[in-house]
């Protein structure tokens, strides 16, 4: 189960902002075979002056509108799947919402299923994967 935090520009509206979290969960439901029903998202602004960052590091042309995206989620990914995901992720946020490829900024933590609760306090570990029913 992944869980994403993703940070935007303040002046980023509702809409805009939703598109941001649909295309970075399609991202990774079509790049590493993310459960349709695992949507976990924490959205966050920033005010101009609370994330500063390079404007060129690593030949990457950046502006004042960059969306950065915390995924946290078990381990066990390739580098290939997570290099797809990262290009997915890049591609929604463009289509979607007119974010600039530049202006995507990933990364991820990885960990194991002892350092999950999903819900009611239970240890993630002990619970079959249970798939939602939308009621």
């Amino acid at each position: 189960m992944p869980f994403i935090r993703t940070n935007v520009p303040h002046h980023m509206s509702a809409p805009v902002r939703q598109a941001v979290v649909q295309g970075i969960h399609d991202a990774l439901v079509h790049s590493i075979g993310m459960p349709e029903d695992e949507l976990f998202n924490m959205v966050a602004s920033y005010q101009p002056g609370d994330f500063a960052c390079s404007r060129t590091f690593n030949g990457v042309v950046r502006s004042d509108n960059v969306v950065v995206v915390e995924i946290t989620l078990r381990r066990g990914r390739s580098d290939a799947m997570k290099r797809a995901l990262y290009e997915a992720i890049a591609s929604q946020l463009h289509s979607r919402a007119d974010v600039s490829p530049g202006d995507v900024f990933i990364f991820m933590h990885e960990n194991d299923y002892s350092d999950w609760s999903v819900g009611e306090g239970r240890f993630a570990m002990g619970l079959v994967q249970n798939r939602g029913t939308g009621t």
